[in-house]
């Protein structure tokens, strides 16, 4: 599997599981109803779905990974969804979890 298309899964992925998490806070916390979180448990699933499309076979690398994707997908979902400014030091956070996801997932491997 080439990096771009683990990659793009990986960004996929966190559409569904932001989005779906997103989606049930929604529901609950704004008071906008069962369906926001009926639609959100769908896409939470989805998002499992997604990833077993990763060719590693490591269910705990490919989690740990998307760990990295998932904190900085957030931070920018809040830019976009909720008008959230992240500070310099969210940024960084961020960077360096992305750094970490790609050494985890993409480091070269004697195998």
């Amino acid at each position: 599997m080439t990096v771009a298309r683990s990659a793009a899964l990986f960004a996929v992925a966190a559409l569904f599981e932001i989005g779906g998490a997103w989606l049930v806070w929604q529901g609950i916390r704004e008071h906008r109803g069962w369906a926001w979180v009926g639609a959100g448990v769908v896409a939470l699933g989805l998002y499992g779905v997604v990833a077993t499309f990763q060719s590693d076979e490591h269910f705990g690398r490919i989690l740990a990974a998307y760990g990295g994707v998932f904190v900085a997908g957030s931070i920018a979902w809040g830019m976009v969804a909720d008008g959230y400014r992240p500070d310099r030091w969210d940024v960084v956070g961020a960077v360096i979890c992305l750094v970490g996801m790609g050494v985890i997932m993409y480091a070269p491997r004697g195998h």
